[in-house]
């Protein structure tokens, strides 16, 4: 895992050097290992490495690499799980020397006996890629199928001086010191609408995010012009529509290559030359991702957990059964919620552009404990997405159907009624026994039904309405321009039609790679952990999506061939209760232990000054919070990041090349 930095200037500079080592000593925890640049002064290229050596820890695996040939040099964040077997390949076309056991090296000599496309379509990995072809003075940027792997690229710079910059993080391009973009409004609208924000744009103009699955090449003599090729490798919507067109219809055979699928990939990405571990909530995923490490492994697998002392927030207990049935080497952390409240100051330095999905907060703690231990750890994280699990494919298909039969005035009285009851009211319904068993949140849940009963909307609207906070017409920035999404571009397949399957496909081509990815990346990044993500595995995908729907979505209740996979490896009762999530009480702290903080960051005159929201909308919010006349958490915590993210902004933009130069030399020195 590492991180990546480069530089595609329209015409040579006499300080490349300096400019791309500046923008590559901020990523320095991305890859505290090792660090290098390569420089073609003629072609104006220049390519940055910071590495965290995983898999050939010795100098043969450093980057940026040269290619056997001589032709490529690669800066790779990222793995490739299945490179030996492409070595295998590669060595029917006769003798192939290799210098090491890299993953890099590998994939040089793929391109350059297949090229791009066709080796990443045999690769199984996560990946961010920059390939530099000599030959055709061409930069090449190639991004994993599913997002786990971030990268930003743009422009900067006028005429003459105009150059095409790119980097793991947004924070690479800023040390560019041409860097000059103004945070885009319309992309500000877009992060309050969804706590984050979508792919393909970032929080700056002309700076953008490479979508999954996806390739981008310019040359030289196009960096002026802005002109560049974006081609799609792969697509999630085609390889489901394949899928569901050639179903599994036996359920024997279904769980079996199911439970296969994810054996095969959990194998691989078990590799390493360094300590690796899992996570492990005890829920559904996560405990089959390590029921299948424990079951393939000759010692116990290092698990981790992060336990929290206030009710209703803690799963460690959870974890701890499955933990002590599989036999797994678990350490659990009790945290205090003072402690996780000690994170929120210094979340925005971890997540770069404004991120709210509040589970930012525990991804973090348990991101560090587990750094402790390890240095590579598995995730559980895609099966929902994938298998049928958050509730609202269950809501909003039923939703569907009761729309569909019932007249709009008994519609909307029925959710003006429950509108009625505040959300804390029907959460505490939900805590009640025995509905505690099956609801948790119950009060946001209830809320989103009301809302599209009482508009009448259909599903793919009451799907955006889940999935957002404000109308697009109505979130308060000032001067937004309207930007348009996947969510409402994407042309789906005749054959997905279900509609319970729309909402899983809108959650892999967006919410999946650009909140669940993006969250545990960073903060996995922040300190140096590599996260890997077997679930995500293109070959588990596809299975998946070749189970009929009855085969993920059963009684009311998701991923239910997973549960018939994990009863192989654990009894039901260890594992099968309501889904709870990774959840903080915002709305509490925001109330009590963080209201200073919050006051300071939205007060009147700030925002005013700002101007970047409108400060009557965002004030007459607070005022409804912090009074409990309504529940605003989700809509504040939105506006907080922003607003805290902000203020690191000015705190970076501070920071001459030279003192992040020096910060980096200070932190590597400590290190040392």
């Amino acid at each position: 895992m590492c991180g990546i930095a480069g530089i595609l200037a329209a015409t040579c500079t006499h300080d490349a050097h300096r400019r791309i080592e500046a923008m590559t000593a901020t990523l320095d925890r991305r890859g505290p290992d090792a660090g290098a640049v390569w420089i073609d002064r003629e072609a104006g290229l220049a390519l940055g490495h910071r590495r965290l050596a995983i898999i050939e820890l010795t100098e043969r695996g450093a980057q940026p690499m040269h290619s056997e040939c001589g032709r490529h040099v690669i800066a790779f964040n990222g793995e490739i799980y299945n490179h030996f077997a492409l070595r295998e390949e590669l060595g029917e076309r006769g003798p192939r020397h290799w210098r090491g056991t890299s993953d890099t090296e590998t994939l040089l000599a793929c391109f350059a006996a297949w090229g791009v496309h066709a080796t990443l379509q045999k690769a199984i990995g996560m990946f961010a890629i920059a390939l530099w072809d000599k030959a055709r003075r061409r930069l090449i940027l190639a991004r994993d199928r599913f997002g786990e792997k971030p990268l930003y690229y743009g422009w900067v710079g006028q005429g003459a001086g105009t150059s095409f910059i790119f980097g793991s993080e947004p924070k690479a391009l800023l040390a560019h010191p041409g860097f000059e973009n103004p945070i885009d409004r319309g992309a500000v609208a877009l992060f309050l609408r969804y706590a984050y924000v979508p792919a393909p744009y970032s929080i700056y103009e002309n700076i953008f995010k490479l979508e999954a699955g996806s390739t981008l090449a310019l040359n030289q003599d196009e960096v002026g012009q802005h002109k560049l090729e974006v081609e799609r490798y792969w697509r999630f919507e085609e390889m489901a529509r394949s899928a569901l067109m050639n179903p599994i219809c036996d359920e024997r055979e279904a769980v079996e290559r199911l439970d296969l699928a994810i054996r095969d990939a959990v194998a691989m990405e078990s590799i390493a030359d360094v300590p690796l571990g899992a996570f492990l909530s005890g829920g559904i995923d996560s405990s089959t991702v390590v029921a299948v490490m424990q079951a393939q492994s000759r010692r116990p697998v290092k698990t981790f957990t992060v336990g929290f002392d206030e009710r209703g927030f803690d799963e460690a207990r959870h974890a701890a059964a499955v933990a002590d049935y599989l036999g797994t080497e678990h350490h659990e952390v009790r945290v205090s919620m003072e402690q996780m409240r000690a994170v929120v100051p210094n979340l925005c330095r971890t997540y770069d552009e404004p991120f709210a999905d509040p589970s930012q907060i525990p991804t973090s703690v348990i991101c560090a404990v587990a750094r402790q231990s390890v240095t590579v750890a598995l995730s559980g994280d895609g099966g929902d997405e994938l298998l049928g699990g958050y509730d609202r494919y269950i809501w909003g298909s039923n939703l569907e159907r009761m729309i569909g039969k019932l007249p709009a005035s008994i519609l909307g009285a029925a959710g003006a009624a429950f509108l009625a009851l505040p959300v804390d009211r029907w959460n505490r319904i939900g805590e009640i026994w025995p509905f505690s068993r099956y609801f948790s949140l119950l009060g946001h849940k209830v809320h989103k039904v009301a809302g599209a009963l009482a508009s009448g909307r259909a599903l793919d609207e009451f799907y955006r309405s889940v999935v957002t906070e404000w109308d697009a017409d109505n979130v308060p920035v000032c001067s937004a321009p309207a930007l348009a999404t996947k969510i409402e571009q994407i042309e789906l397949p005749r054959e997905i039609c279900k509609p319970e399957h729309r909402m899983m496909l809108f959650d892999a081509l967006t919410y999946l790679t650009d909140d669940i990815l993006a969250k545990v990346d960073r903060a996995a990044m922040a300190v140096s952990l590599e996260t890997r993500v077997p679930m995500l595995d293109h070959r588990v995908a596809e299975i998946a999506w070749r189970l009929p729907l009855s085969m993920k979505i059963r009684n009311g209740r998701g991923k239910w061939a997973l549960r018939k996979v994990l009863n192989r490896y654990l009894p039901a009762n260890i594992f099968e209760r309501p889904k709870a999530g990774f959840t903080v009480p915002i709305g509490q702290w925001l109330r009590g232990p963080l209201r200073d903080w919050a006051e300071a960051l939205i007060d009147e005159r700030r925002l005013s000054n700002e101007g970047y929201l409108n400060h009557a909308t965002v004030r007459a919010l607070w005022r409804e919070h912090v009074s409990e006349q309504r529940d605003w958490s989700a809509r504040l915590w939105r506006i907080m990041m922003f607003q805290a993210w902000l203020e690191s902004q000015r705190q970076v933009q501070s920071m001459s090349v030279c003192e992040a130069l020096e910060a980096s030399e200070i932190r590597a020195a400590r290190t040392a």
